[in-house]
């Protein structure tokens, strides 16, 4: 009986005619999170409450990555909800939800949160300043077409805990994983095409239940093997969708190896483990990412050319909309990996509207929120960075352009990176390091960089600025090294950008 409620339930609310809110209760024997208590209701209704569920994070201390356990819950929506936010742990004394972009200042009452919704968002609600033990809430608009559960064209998970293994998904099918439901595995798209992974359910490959039968997770036949046990992997494929899920991976949440047509959307992530990065893109076209919420114990979003059995060129790619958080390496990294036999050119890249929450890295190599790192005879070109808004970072740089040679990763150098336009780049805070854009040789240069509009602490930086030295550069009044074998760097103020005279931090 309880399950055909459940059912009911999923199916009442994935109608928009008839539901402006949707709280998915929790599977029994879920473990859930007894940091915070939260509740969403529309005006003048009842409160409904929402489970809270564990995440694992990695803070690095001295050195060494030290596993913190943050938070997060899920709702879908259209309309106005309030949202209620209790602190278990103690006092409120100061909180904050980010991104500070949104405008969102939370009355705080006892150890209670409030706050407006009145559009989907993906937020962090931080208090006293933690930011390892934070709420991550994730806000969904209406799931407008769930599939039938009799649909023969659909793998569906319903409400509930599954346990599905390592699940091939052939051409022509969807996965679904219903509001309310958490599902133990992982799925592959290997040479296939028209394929959806979608829902609003949780993905996983950690322990996500009080008590476990113990017995081994099944695993269909034929899946590819030597595979590095993503949560997602699509290759050698075209027309694959991965929407509204959130993932807790093992390590990898998503790779697309070799793939055309790939498209990404209102994604959520969590990694802390070693090389735990979020999406790995390699080799492939037309790959849409757009309102993913990302937070990696490794890069969050990384492009590049060859790899492994994955080959060809990288062009059209469009990250959008979207929040990334990298409490290790970068929040993006292009152009380390390629094919130095046969250069691989990686193009036409284009990041817009995103919110860099957090960069720490101690390796100065891996430091950089926005890094193209030329390696492998990589070419670099034609990418730009629009409505890009970083944090006070703790450990980190802004910007990292180099044509490099890693022994620990390349077999050659990078061939160039040309025709990279930063535009509205925004960072508020005082802890960034010296960001840096080098060539390597005179063969192997960077070319054609500009800054539009490039503001620190309030203060737009450009080469004709007020209060600059003749004798200096632009990149020093930014704290960027601009060193050899870089040519026609340009910093520019456009737009009717607003110069402050002083700037203020987070």
């Amino acid at each position: 009986m309880k399950r055909i409620v459940l059912l009911a339930f999923a199916i009442c609310v994935g109608q928009p005619a008839t539901a402006q809110l949707a709280a998915y209760p929790a599977p029994k024997g879920s473990i859930l999170s007894t940091y915070f208590t939260v509740k969403v209701r529309e005006a003048g209704k009842s409160w409904q409450p929402l489970p809270v569920y564990p995440a694992h994070v990695a803070e690095v201390i001295n050195s060494k990555s030290v596993i913190q356990q943050t938070s997060f819950a899920y709702f879908d929506f259209s309309g106005k909800v309030e949202i209620s936010v209790t602190y278990n742990k103690g006092a409120v004394h100061a909180a904050r939800v980010r991104p500070l972009r949104e405008g969102i200042n939370p009355g705080v009452k006892g150890n209670t949160i409030s706050f407006f919704l009145t559009e989907p968002k993906n937020l962090s609600i931080e208090v006293n300043g933690d930011l390892f033990h934070n709420l991550n809430l994730f806000a969904s608009p209406p799931d407008v077409s769930p599939p039938s559960a009799q649909d023969t064209s659909v793998i569906y998970y319903g409400p509930g805990i599954h346990y599905a293994g390592k699940k091939l998904v052939p051409s022509n099918k969807t996965v679904y994983l219903a509001g309310g439901a958490i599902v133990q595995g992982s799925f592959v798209v290997n040479r296939a095409q028209n394929v959806k992974i979608r829902g609003r359910g949780i993905l996983t490959q950690v322990a996500i239940v009080q008590e476990s039968s113990g017995k081994p997770l099944p695993r269909d036949p034929g899946l590819p093997g030597n595979d590095r046990s993503d949560e997602i992997t699509v290759q050698y494929s075209k027309n694959v969708e991965i929407e509204g899920l959130i993932v807790v991976p093992d390590k990898y949440s998503v790779l697309v190896g070799q793939s055309a047509g790939v498209t990404i959307r209102n994604f959520k992530s969590f990694s802390a483990g070693g090389n735990a990065d979020g999406l790995d893109i390699f080799s492939s076209t037309d790959v849409v990412i757009d309102r993913v919420f990302m937070r990696n114990a490794d890069d969050c979003i990384a492009i590049y050319g060859h790899r492994w059995g994955y080959y060809g060129n990288l062009t059209n790619l469009t990250v959008t909309n979207s929040i990334l958080w990298a409490d290790v390496a970068h929040p993006v990294l292009i152009g380390t990996h390629g094919d130095s036999r046969n250069p691989d050119t990686l193009s036409n890249i284009r990041f817009h509207n995103i919110d860099i929450l957090d960069q720490f890295e101690n390796q100065v190599d891996y430091q950089g929120c926005l890094s193209l790192n030329a390696g492998d005879s990589n070419f670099i070109r034609d990418v730009s960075f629009e409505d890009i808004r970083i944090d006070d970072i703790r450990k980190g740089q802004l910007v990292n352009l180099r044509i490099m040679f890693n022994s620990k990763y390349n077999t050659s150098a990078g061939r160039g990176i040309e025709n990279v336009h930063f535009k509205n780049i925004s960072y508020n805070g005082s802890r960034a390091n010296l960001s840096i854009i080098a060539g390597y040789d005179q063969g192997r240069e960077i070319r054609n960089v500009t800054f539009e509009n490039l503001v620190i602490n309030g203060r737009v930086i450009y080469d004709n600025m007020t209060g600059k030295p003749a004798w200096y550069k632009t990149g020093d009044m930014a704290n960027f090294f601009i060193g050899e074998h870089v040519k026609g760097i340009k910093f520019l103020r456009v737009d009717g950008a607003a110069e402050a005279k002083s700037g203020t931090g987070n």
